[in-house]
């Protein structure tokens, strides 16, 4: 996999959703993973010849969680001539000492969330880019339905009201195994994280392995539902309540006879 088949779905994801706009100060939210690190390179590539010039930040939260040693994150933001950023916090000891929280995944998200939030505010970013990919939107998919009783995942392009800020996704269109295919070049490191790989999300991503055992496009297929919406085919407020339904063909149909 090269940079230039990541940065087709990139720039693809980037103009169907007008994720980027000129002006825009985009901060990479890097983790030290490969989906950050992937995202970050892609993005300084891509504002090389971006018809909307953009400023490029990259800031990295310090979950506070054993001895983690940035040297290779900062050497390689050097490289990439992107001003780095590190945020000191306690959220793990909050998280898996103090809370003793038995799935911290999404106290977690929230937490990083907003400390990201107060360093954007800092840098007057407008933009926070995370590295969440196509296999993740269909993981979180499985997890809202599986986990909620609802049909739900995270949008492309979502504005967040408190922060002002406007959290982008450019990765949306590029598969896991094309990201970790390139990221094997990059200074990749190992999450501290004490509930790394035993997580609801893991189990969902394994879930998908052994369906694609029987059915190997299932994935595709469940990818190809989130983003057309001509795929779906579910049960509206009109099809629930039969009487709205009735109503709102009397009003469509008055209106057609004025």
């Amino acid at each position: 996999m090269t940079l230039q088949n990541i940065l087709s779905r990139l720039r693809k994801a980037i103009d169907d959703f007008n994720m980027i706009e000129k002006g825009d100060r985009v901060a990479v939210g890097l983790s030290g993973g490969k989906d950050s690190l992937v995202l970050l390179k892609a993005l300084n590539a891509y504002r090389r010849f971006s018809p909307q010039p953009f400023n490029l930040f990259a800031v990295t939260i310090d979950m506070g969680i054993g001895n983690v040693d940035f040297t290779p994150l900062k050497e390689f933001c050097r490289e990439e001539g992107v001003p780095y950023h590190i945020e000191k916090t306690d959220i793990g000891p909050i998280i898996f000492d103090i809370r003793k929280e038995k799935n911290p995944c999404s106290l977690c998200s929230k937490m990083r969330r907003g400390a990201l939030n107060g360093v954007l505010k800092t840098l007057n970013c407008n933009k926070l880019a995370l590295g969440h990919h196509a296999d993740d939107l269909v993981e979180t998919m499985l997890l809202s339905l599986f986990y909620e009783g609802r049909l739900s995942t995270f949008a492309p392009i979502s504005y967040m009201d408190r922060s002002g800020v406007t959290l982008i996704r450019p990765l949306i269109y590029t598969e896991e195994k094309n990201i970790a295919a390139y990221a094997a070049c990059l200074p990749v490191a190992k999450s501290p994280c004490p509930a790394n790989h035993e997580t609801k999300r893991e189990y969902m991503k394994n879930l998908i392995k052994t369906i694609q055992k029987d059915i190997p496009f299932a994935k595709d297929r469940m990818f190809s539902a989130i983003i057309n919406p001509d795929r779906y085919n579910l049960w509206d407020q009109y099809a629930l309540n039969p009487d709205a339904g009735r109503k709102k063909s009397a009003r469509e149909n008055s209106a057609r006879e004025k």
